[in-house]
């Protein structure tokens, strides 16, 4: 059985995991500790407990439980001092305390919620992510890339982690026995940057056999990736390992409907749209993978979907299949459109 282990954080992550958990492989899901702002945010900041909210995606994605657990854990509060709060969060955030640690409380909501594989921390230390815009100003936080206007108008020039933050032990040992690894989908600077940032985790994938994969973001963020294409994507996410390191690249095999490309470009401006039209580069050394990984409605597929990026997103069962085929190549099977 194949061992493929994720890396990112978010309803991305939740979107390709839920895929994946219909297929007979083992699943370790890496999931960024940065999250700061909502209800993740306020438990961090009055219980000095780590980032559950990530977490809890991956682990109600992976589960095998039932559908009225599976959604007490994305229960929100509407009223009252819990106002805010989401069921599984302060869950996550109780045994913790009980447990002493983080990974030790995980463990046991992973039995409750009977998950198909594994659901880790990029790191057990305290992440902190501070983002630096093109006028040098910094920013405080991974909820300031959604939250602070400054961004949008300045733009991103990096983000980085201070203090720095050690890749837990867990998240080294499953790469070094993966087959492949997927990266993304998700938010850039917010949900996959943040996991490359950890001390040791960059060079355990560059030393790494697996086959490694980074699937394409479908939309830029207005002073973030704006006008990014998926040569950018690549090169960028190539930077963290100081060499080229990805080996295929997933794509869809057709643009979103106009009348969502509208919407985009209305919030976010032109270049809102991830081009995949230059896909021939010479240069590149990566291959391309066209795949109908499209969602086809305009509603949401996760229970917290509101935003604009609840529109054109992947579509979780497409995404998993084309991430299995891609896995048994070389083994009797291709996929039909390689770039």
């Amino acid at each position: 059985m194949k061992n493929i282990v994720t890396i990112g954080g978010g309803t991305g992550s939740f979107t390709l995991l839920s895929g994946l958990k219909k297929y007979p492989v083992n699943i370790s899901a890496i999931v960024t500790m940065a999250d700061d702002g909502g209800s993740t945010g306020r438990l961090r900041d009055e219980l000095g407990v780590l980032p559950p909210g990530d977490v809890r995606q991956c682990l109600v994605a992976l589960s095998d439980s039932s559908d009225i657990l599976r959604e007490l854990m994305n229960y929100r509060f509407e009223n009252g001092g819990l106002k805010g709060h989401n069921f599984g969060n302060l869950l996550l955030s109780a045994l913790e305390k009980i447990k002493g640690n983080f990974s030790d409380g995980l463990d046991e909501v992973a039995k409750i919620l009977n998950i198909k594989g594994a659901v880790i921390p990029v790191s057990e230390k305290k992440m902190n992510l501070i983002i630096e815009l093109n006028n040098k100003n910094q920013l405080d936080g991974e909820k300031q890339l959604d939250h602070n206007k400054e961004v949008r108008t300045v733009g991103v020039k990096r983000v980085f982690l201070k203090p720095k933050a050690k890749t837990s032990h867990k998240a080294l040992k499953a790469i070094k026995n993966a087959d492949m690894i997927v990266i993304g989908p998700g938010d850039y600077f917010g949900s996959i940057v943040p996991n490359l940032l950890t001390d040791g985790l960059a060079h355990e994938i560059y030393k790494s056999s697996a086959k490694v994969v980074y699937i394409c973001n479908l939309t830029n963020k207005k002073g973030q990736t704006e006008n990014f294409n998926l040569h950018n994507y690549v090169d960028s996410i190539n930077s963290y390992f100081k060499r080229s390191r990805i080996d295929f690249v997933v794509v869809p095999t057709i643009r979103p409907s106009q009348e969502l490309i509208t919407r985009y470009e209305r919030q976010e401006g032109k270049g809102s749209i991830v081009d995949f039209g230059d896909i021939n580069r010479e240069e590149r050394d990566y291959k391309i993978i066209k795949a109908a990984i499209l969602k086809k409605s305009g509603r949401a597929g996760h229970p917290h979907q509101s935003s604009t990026s609840s529109f054109i997103r992947h579509d979780s069962d497409r995404l998993a299949k084309a991430i299995i085929e891609l896995s048994e190549m070389g083994e009797g099977r291709m996929i039909k459109k390689i770039i």
